[in-house]
């Protein structure tokens, strides 16, 4: 086994990730189109829709938490993120079962994300009936889409999800106003909905529940805690980034900060035009619901098409942070297969094996699967746990080795810093 510090250059690699980009990568990895839309209905069933309201909560939490990468990016800006920190930090061994953890969910998050694009998101925007077979086919046909961006062209493929990127920002913001306006001019805004738990009963709702089954309080963080991940994408790119040290801590708390602010106002206006929520509560789709009956279909679909280019963005960055976190890993030889993993095209500049790898894989994992819907679903939602593992690992070691971390190669406090002085 190599010595757990490899190189802090990515050789081969070219640097010209801008500050935007960066950004781009943290905001399109959450994707909050693609999370509220997903998990939006699962919430209004556990936890009626007084549920958003564990969103601020979640926000403020996962703030925290881009705060601790931050100052971690910060001091170790270096291509494969919680993987190098766990090895430098504690030792090699720990850092591989890290990077090992981080490759599963990026492996499986990867085909969780594409699915919801065939299964969810075309049959309701075409008007078709999905079946697993085609779902299959056009899931295997979208990761295939984003490797051969990724593999011959990291610079296309920056500029493509920051185009996204913009797109989800001013989409996202426009549909907010929207339906504020029109819902006010229609006179269908009830604000009383943001106090309802709809079918949930009122007793023991806060409570945190038994051993074997969460309140539905609680549950309703799950709305926020699926949807709020993966802002540390950035740091597994710092050396494709300009400036990494300064530019990735300020990249993921602005893309949460964004993301959560948004995303609130989003939940308070589609909760507010819920109508009766009782009806909607087993809708698979209740936000394209509202927006088709206060907006009209036309804006419905803009919003399905939105989401389609949310997901896709989603996928991209999933997949372009799991090929440089195999390819980090291989460099240091800590990954079966190394020397064919750590190879950087001379002529494209990005690492084509690994990302043939990390696709490969997903396409099994797809196939294996394409079948067994029940299952595949399980699947996924048994990764989404993966996150917090990862996330209460990292902070955990930044409480523990907090005064071992070498000094900040960034600015200030909130561009790279560090918390409370440090550094």
């Amino acid at each position: 086994m190599a010595h757990s510090q490899s190189s802090d250059r990515g050789e081969g690699l070219k640097r010209d990730i801008t500050p935007f980009q960066s950004f781009a990568v943290a905001f399109g990895f959450v994707s909050i189109a693609t999370g509220i839309f997903t998990a939006y209905g699962v919430m209004l069933v556990t936890s009626g829709p007084m549920g958003i309201w564990t969103w601020p909560v979640v926000v403020i939490g996962q703030l925290m938490v881009a705060f601790i990468i931050g100052s971690l990016a910060a001091r170790i800006p270096v291509t494969g993120y919680v993987y190098q920190w766990a090895s430098r930090l504690t030792n090699p061994v720990f850092g591989w079962i890290m990077g090992w953890i981080s490759f599963t969910f990026l492996a499986i998050v990867l085909v969780a994300v594409d699915y919801t694009i065939a299964s969810t998101v075309l049959p309701v925007l075409l008007s078709y009936e999905g079946d697993a077979q085609n779902a299959w086919f056009i899931t295997a046909g979208v990761i295939l889409l984003q490797a051969l961006m990724i593999a011959f062209s990291t610079r296309l493929t920056q500029k493509f999800n920051a185009i996204a990127v913009s797109i989800q920002l001013v989409g996202m913001i426009s549909l907010v106003v929207l339906l504020f306006a029109v819902g006010y001019w229609q006179g269908e805004l009830d604000f009383s909905n943001l106090l309802s738990t709809g079918l949930i009963p009122r007793e023991g709702y806060f409570s945190l529940g038994s051993l074997t089954a969460a309140g539905p309080w609680v549950m309703g963080t799950l709305l926020g805690a699926f949807t709020i991940v993966g802002f540390e994408a950035a740091a597994n790119l710092a050396e494709e980034t300009r400036e990494p040290a300064r530019v990735v801590p300020k990249a993921m708390w602005q893309a949460v900060l964004s993301l959560g602010v948004i995303g609130m106002l989003f939940l308070i206006a589609v909760t507010a035009l819920l109508g009766d929520p009782t009806n909607l509560q087993l809708s698979a789709t209740p936000i394209a619901d509202v927006i088709n009956r206060v907006l009209g279909s036309l804006l419905g679909k803009a919003l399905l098409l939105l989401v389609v280019i949310s997901i896709f963005s989603c996928g991209l960055v999933i997949l372009l942070s799991g090929t440089r976190l195999v390819w980090a890993m291989s460099r240091d030889e800590r990954f079966p297969g190394w020397r064919l993993w750590r190879q950087v095209n001379t002529t494209l500049h990005t690492p084509v094996n690994a990302t043939i790898l990390v696709t490969v894989i997903g396409q099994l994992i797809l196939a294996v699967f394409s079948q067994e819907t029940d299952a595949l679903f399980a699947l996924f939602s048994a990764a989404t746990l993966l996150p917090a593992i990862i996330y209460a690992v990292t902070v955990g070691m930044y409480a523990l080795k907090r005064d071992a971390l070498p000094p900040s190669q960034g600015g200030s406090v909130l561009g790279g810093g560090g918390l409370s002085g440090v550094g």
